[in-house]
């Protein structure tokens, strides 16, 4: 697993975990940071992951109510989520990753942790993202 996948999965802990536990993320965030706990010292890239998202997250959760069609964002399982979320800030606001990595990361991540059905579902909502993204950014 490369170093920036690792630092996705970290970045998904976190998201995951401050939303069960409905603390804000960059809050969970300093404390993970300030206590790493029995792992080790988060990754600069999960920082700046949990950081764009919550920064981003009423427009990444507009993007998808909107896009996610038969699906309403309560609906999906959590860390389904917090993958697509991640994925969809990195597609919109990352310039450092390919569209395309950012999709199959998430693809990834969700195959190893959501349920069977969840890397098909992401692939399709993050594809709509890429495909929409002149004009989600314009």
């Amino acid at each position: 697993m490369g170093a920036r996948t690792k630092a996705r999965k970290r970045a998904i802990d976190v998201l995951f975990e401050a939303e069960q536990r409905r603390l804000d993320p960059v809050t969970l965030l300093a404390q993970r940071i300030a206590e790493p706990g029995t792992e080790s010292a988060l990754p600069q890239y999960s920082v700046d992951l949990v950081e764009g998202v919550a920064a981003r997250q009423a427009r990444i959760d507009e993007l998808i109510s909107t896009h996610a069609h038969g699906w309403t964002i309560e609906r999906m399982p959590a860390v389904d989520r917090a993958l697509v979320r991640l994925g969809i800030w990195e597609v919109l606001y990352n310039d450092d990753v390919p569209d395309a990595v950012a999709v199959d990361e998430a693809v990834e991540l969700a195959r190893a942790l959501s349920t069977d059905d969840s890397p098909t579902f992401i692939n399709g909502l993050l594809g709509r993202i890429v495909d929409l993204k002149p004009t989600l950014l314009a």
